[in-house]
């Protein structure tokens, strides 16, 4: 049995992530905004699915929400065995058209929100000398389509910061991984928001009109039979967690691949490679792939 907090667990992969993790006999801590409130529902389904869910409320853009909730938890596991940092949300539409404030926003939750979590959790993994952080990321972590550029420099520097930090947390018996989910049917298009500087909009002329397209069109994909199943990214975690230490590989692209498993191919050695380079093979051991 592991103890493993799921982050953004109201929805998407999280809520399912939750529920099956569970269902092996796991203690899941599934966290989210407002259990108590509008999302009370989505509380009462996975407490009720199981007796091995326990949702609390996290704010992963409070410092104070998240230092509370991870201190309960250790208060009542004792230690944390994997972290999930499922929460999200996702802006399509032109790229110059959203606010810096919109922007910060979207890194507010994606990244900082991460490094919150991490931050909270990492000092109690490094003195057990274990632990697996998962990081949900997005095939536009690394690649950059149009209309998304609000949404993938969240990405980008999701993953900058969770392969800097697998090097550095290796030694002490700690993995930090990346999932790459190509789209999928989660809701994850509603957690968006219109661009705020609409007069930007009007200079782009048809274009302007095309993001919105865009998403119908994914929308439609996306609730067709061939649509890909996001169960194949609880499974990637689910894999990823009964992996030993040092076996699990940096990336795990899931779903469509967009050419991001090609990437992820020819970057990593290039990546792994720099330590040597550096002269910090020996210092930081076998903290690779």
């Amino acid at each position: 049995m592991k103890n493993i907090i799921i982050t953004g667990s109201s929805s998407g992969f999280g809520l399912k992530a939750a529920k099956d993790f569970a269902d092996k006999g796991n203690k899941v801590f599934a966290t989210m905004r407002k259990p108590d409130g509008k999302n009370a529902g989505k509380k009462a389904e996975l407490e009720g699915h199981s007796s091995n869910i326990k949702v609390l409320d996290m704010d992963v853009i409070d410092d104070t929400s998240v230092k509370n909730a991870i201190n309960a938890i250790i208060a009542e596991a004792g230690h944390i065995d994997v972290l999930i940092n499922n929460a999200g949300i996702m802006y399509l539409g032109i790229t110059e058209a959203f606010s810096v404030e919109q922007a910060k926003f979207q890194m507010e939750t994606n990244y900082f929100g991460a490094i919150r979590v991490m931050q909270a959790v990492l000092p109690f993994m490094r003195k057990a000398g274990s632990g697996l952080i998962i990081n949900t990321s997005s095939l536009v972590g690394r690649m950059s389509p149009p209309f998304f550029g609000t949404y993938t420099a969240t990405k980008h520097a999701l993953e900058g910061y969770s392969q800097a930090l697998r090097y550095e947390v290796s030694p002490f018996g700690v993995d930090i991984v990346l999932v790459e989910p190509g789209p999928f049917g989660t809701g994850l298009l509603a957690s968006g928001q219109a661009p705020a500087h609409s007069q930007v909009l009007e200079t782009y002329g048809e274009l302007a009109g095309v993001p919105a397209a865009m998403g119908e069109n994914f929308a439609q994909m996306l609730q067709s039979e061939d649509a890909p199943d996001p169960q194949w990214v609880v499974d990637a975690y689910m894999k990823l967690a009964e992996l030993p230490f040092g076996s699990r590989p940096t990336r795990t692209v899931v779903g469509i691949t967009w050419g991001t498993d090609e990437i992820n191919s020819l970057t990593q050695p290039i990546q792994d490679r720099i330590l040597k380079e550096m002269q910090l093979d020996t210092v930081l051991g076998g903290a690779s792939a």
